[in-house]
C-alpha cells in the first residue's frame, strides 16, 4: 500500500481503504490510514470522506468475512451429508452427529438428546465436548430449559448466555449442570420424524455468543438431515439385530434344522446387496430367484418401481391395493383372494412400499435352483408356507432399507439442484463463481445450450405438480426450482418452444388442468441463465395477458412481441425468420421482390398501384407476388404475418441506412 503523505503532500483518499481490501489487510490497518492522515493535518472535508471510505471499506470486509462463513458452513454441511450417508449403527451415528455439529459451529460442546416416553424426559445418547456433566445417559427433566422449550414449540432457540437470560423457564436440575459445564452460550434445534419430535440437537460455547441467522438456518437444515439419517440407521438396526437374533437361532438349531441356515444365508445375502449400493432392480431380481416367482416392488400409489419376471394382468388392481393396506395395518405379508402374496415394505409406521409376489405353485416355470431346493426340502405344507412368508418380509425389510436410502440421498440432491437453479436465475455473484464445482458435483455441463421454461398450472401450484417436476427434471437431465408462483425448468436443448409445449402438455395430463409456460433460450452459459429466465417470464406474462391461459410461447414465437420483450432483441434473427428467404433470392437472382412487398403495402395491396409506383407492367408485379408467395407460404398475406413482414421491411430499410451511414462516416477522416 502506499505511505500516508504528509502536511505538504497530496491528502490521502479512498483509494487507499480499496487497497486494504484487496489486500485482506486487518482491521485495524483501517483506522491507521484515518489516523495518519489526521496527524497529516489533512483537510477536515477530505477526512470526513476518508472515515466514510473507512466504514463502508470495515463493511464491505465484513460482508466478505460472513459470505465466507456461509460458504464454510455449506461445504462442512455437505461433508455431513456424505459421512451421514454411511451405514452407521445407531450409537456410531450419534457420535458422528455431535462431533461434526461442534466443529461445523466452532463451538465447545454438542449432544444430542432423544426423547424417552418411559423415561418421561430425554436421554443424552451421544456427547462431544464435555467435561463431566452432561454425559451419555444423563436425564434431560422435562420442566424447564431450552430444549424443552425446542420440543414444545417444534422450533430453532438460541441464546448468548443462557444462565443470564430470564425469558426461558429454569429448572435446577438443568441450570446445576449447564453451570457445572461452564456453559454460557447454547442452541438447540427439534430432531422431528412425521411432524413429531423425537429429540433435541444441542450447541453450546463457554463464552457469550450471538448465534446469527445463517448459523440458526444451518443448524436447522442439519437436524433436519439428522433425523432422517437417525430413522435410516434406526431401520439399519433393526435389520441388523434381526440377523444377529436369526442367526443366533439357527446357530441353536443347526443340527435339526437346515431351514433356518438357509434363510440367515439369504438375509445376509440380501443386506450385503443393499449396504454395497446395488439398485433396486438388482435387488428384486435377486428376490425374485430366491423366492421362486415373479415379483414387483410398487410405491405407495400402486407404480412400479421395479420387477422380475411379469405378475399376471389379471391379477386385480383393487384386489392387490385393499390386500396392500391390510399387510400394512398387520406389519407382515398377506395373501389375496386370487392367491398373491403382498407383503409390506415399511419404515416403522411409515408406508414405504409394496411388494407383490406370484407364489411358486402359480409359476412353476419362473422357480429358480434356491426355491426349488428349498420346497423339496420342506415337506410340510405348512411350513413351506411359513418359510415363504418369512422369506417374503426379509425382502421386504431390506427393500424399506433400500429405499429409505434411496429417498434421503434424493432429498439431499433435490435441495443442492433447487438451490443452484435458484442462484443461477437470481443472477448471483457467488453462485457464478461457485457454478463450475456445483454443476460438476450434480453432472451438469451449464456451458451446453439450455432453454428455461417457466409454468404456471391453472389453480396454483400443488404437492403434485412439485413431485412431478422434480422427476421431469431428472428425467431430463436438468433443474427445476419454485419462483414464486411458477415452476421453472432449465433444460439441455435450443429449442425453447419445443420444450414449453412437451412440458405443457405432459404437465397438464398428470394435474388434468391447464399449464401455461413461456419460454427462452438457448444459454450457451450460467452467467447467461437468469437474463434467459427474465424472457421466459415476460412471454409467461404476455401470454397470460393476451387470453392465452393453457398456451405456450417463446420470443421466436411471439414473433415481433418476442422482440420488444426480449432483453437483448436480436433484430437480425428477426428479419432473416420473417422475409430471409427473400432477401436471399435477390441476392442471388439479383431482383427486387423486397421492394416490390414495400411497394405493394405502401399502395394498400393493390399489384396495379405497386406496379405504377415500380414503373414495371402490373402482370410483372403479380409474377413477382406469386414467388414471394412461393418463398414466405400462403399465409404471409393474413393480417398477423403481413404485420410482421412489414415490421421485418422496415427493420431491414433502417439497418440499411444506419449501415451506410457509418461507413460514410468511416470514410470522411480519409477523404480529408
Amino acid at each position: 500500500m502506499r505511505d500516508i503523505p504528509g502536511a505538504g503532500e497530496s491528502p490521502s483518499n479512498a483509494l487507499d481503504m480499496l487497497e486494504l481490501l484487496v489486500t485482506e489487510a486487518p482491521a485495524d490497518r483501517y483506522e491507521r490510514v484515518v489516523t495518519d492522515a489526521r496527524a497529516a493535518g489533512v483537510d477536515p472535508d477530505r477526512l470526513a470522506e476518508l472515515e466514510r471510505a473507512r466504514d463502508l471499506s470495515l463493511r464491505i470486509r465484513e460482508l466478505f468475512e460472513r459470505r465466507r462463513q456461509r460458504e464454510a458452513g455449506l461445504a462442512a454441511l455437505v461433508d455431513t451429508v456424505r459421512d451421514l450417508t454411511l451405514p452407521y449403527t445407531l450409537g456410531t451415528l450419534l457420535k458422528v452427529i455431535v462431533r461434526r455439529t461442534r466443529l461445523l459451529f466452532g463451538v465447545d460442546m454438542s449432544w444430542v438428546a432423544l426423547f424417552d416416553p418411559a423415561q418421561e424426559g430425554s436421554i443424552v445418547r451421544a456427547a462431544d465436548g464435555q467435561a463431566s456433566a452432561i454425559t451419555v445417559g444423563f436425564r434431560m427433566p422435562m420442566s424447564g430449559g431450552l430444549g424443552l422449550r425446542a420440543m414444545k414449540e417444534a422450533g430453532p432457540f438460541s441464546t448468548p448466555d443462557y444462565l443470564a437470560d430470564e425469558t426461558f423457564v429454569h429448572a435446577g436440575e438443568t441450570d446445576g449442570v449447564v453451570r457445572a459445564e461452564g456453559l454460557r452460550a447454547m442452541m438447540a434445534v427439534p430432531l422431528q420424524r412425521d411432524n413429531e419430535v423425537t429429540g433435541v440437537l444441542y450447541a453450546a460455547g463457554r463464552s457469550v455468543r450471538h448465534f446469527g441467522p445463517d448459523e440458526i438456518s444451518l443448524m436447522v437444515s442439519l437436524a433436519d438431515l439428522v433425523s432422517v439419517a437417525i430413522e435410516k440407521a434406526s431401520l439399519l438396526d433393526r435389520a441388523r439385530a434381526e440377523i444377529a437374533e436369526v442367526a443366533e437361532d439357527t446357530q441353536r438349531e443347526r443340527s435339526s434344522s437346515q431351514l433356518a441356515q438357509r434363510l440367515r444365508s439369504t438375509h445376509s445375502r440380501l443386506v450385503d446387496l443393499v449396504l454395497a449400493g446395488n439398485d433396486l432392480q438388482v435387488l428384486t431380481a435377486e428376490a425374485g430367484r430366491l423366492l421362486g416367482g415373479p415379483v414387483s416392488v410398487r410405491d405407495t400409489s400402486g407404480r412400479e418401481l421395479a420387477a422380475a419376471g411379469a405378475v399376471p394382468e389379471s391379477a386385480a388392481a383393487a384386489d392387490v391395493a385393499t390386500a396392500s393396506l391390510d399387510a400394512h395395518a398387520e406389519q407382515r405379508p398377506v395373501r389375496t383372494a386370487g392367491g398373491l402374496w403382498v407383503a409390506p415394505a415399511a419404515a416403522g409406521e411409515e408406508m414405504l412400499g409394496t411388494l407383490v409376489l406370484v407364489p411358486p405353485e402359480q409359476s412353476e416355470g419362473a422357480r429358480g435352483p434356491d426355491a426349488a431346493a428349498a420346497t423339496a426340502a420342506i415337506e410340510n405344507p405348512e411350513e413351506a408356507e411359513q418359510h415363504l412368508v418369512q422369506l417374503l418380509a426379509m425382502v421386504a425389510q431390506c427393500v424399506a432399507v433400500l429405499l429409505l436410502m434411496q429417498r434421503s440421498a434424493a432429498v439431499a440432491d433435490g435441495q443442492a439442484r433447487d438451490e443452484l437453479l435458484r442462484d443461477l436465475i437470481a443472477g448471483s455473484p457467488s453462485a457464478l463463481e461457485q457454478v463450475a464445482e456445483r454443476a460438476r458435483r450434480l453432472s451438469l455441463d451449464l456451458d451446453e445450450p439450455h432453454v428455461v421454461v417457466a409454468t404456471r398450472p391453472e389453480g396454483g401450484i400443488q404437492g403434485r405438480a412439485l413431485v412431478w417436476s422434480s422427476a421431469y427434471a431428472h428425467r431430463h437431465r436438468g433443474l427445476r426450482t419454485l419462483a414464486g408462483d411458477c415452476l421453472v425448468f432449465l433444460l439441455p436443448g435450443t429449442d425453447p418452444g419445443a420444450a414449453s409445449a412437451t412440458l405443457s402438455k405432459e404437465l397438464s395430463s398428470v394435474l388434468g388442468r391447464r399449464v401455461t409456460a413461456g419460454s427462452s433460450g438457448p444459454a450457451g452459459s450460467p452467467a447467461a441463465i437468469a437474463t434467459t429466465y427474465q424472457e421466459a417470464r415476460r412471454c409467461l406474462d404476455a401470454v397470460v395477458a393476451l387470453g392465452g391461459v393453457g398456451s405456450t410461447a417463446s420470443p421466436q414465437e411471439l414473433g415481433f412481441l418476442g422482440l420488444l420483450l426480449s432483453e437483448n432483441p436480436d433484430t437480425g434473427d428477426f428479419i432473416s425468420h420473417t422475409i430471409g428467404a427473400v432477401l436471399d433470392y435477390d441476392n442471388l437472382q439479383r431482383t427486387e421482390l423486397a421492394r416490390t412487398l414495400e411497394e405493394y403495402f405502401a399502395s394498400g395491396g393493390s399489384p396495379t398501384y405497386a406496379a405504377e409506383r415500380l414503373h414495371v407492367h402490373p402482370n410483372t408485379v403479380s409474377r413477382r407476388l406469386e414467388r414471394i408467395t412461393e418463398l414466405l407460404g400462403e399465409k404471409w398475406q393474413e393480417p398477423a404475418q403481413a404485420l410482421e413482414v412489414q415490421l421485418a421491411l422496415q427493420l431491414h430499410r433502417t439497418r440499411r441506412v444506419l449501415t451506410r451511414k457509418q461507413e460514410r462516416h468511416r470514410a470522411a477522416p480519409a477523404r480529408g
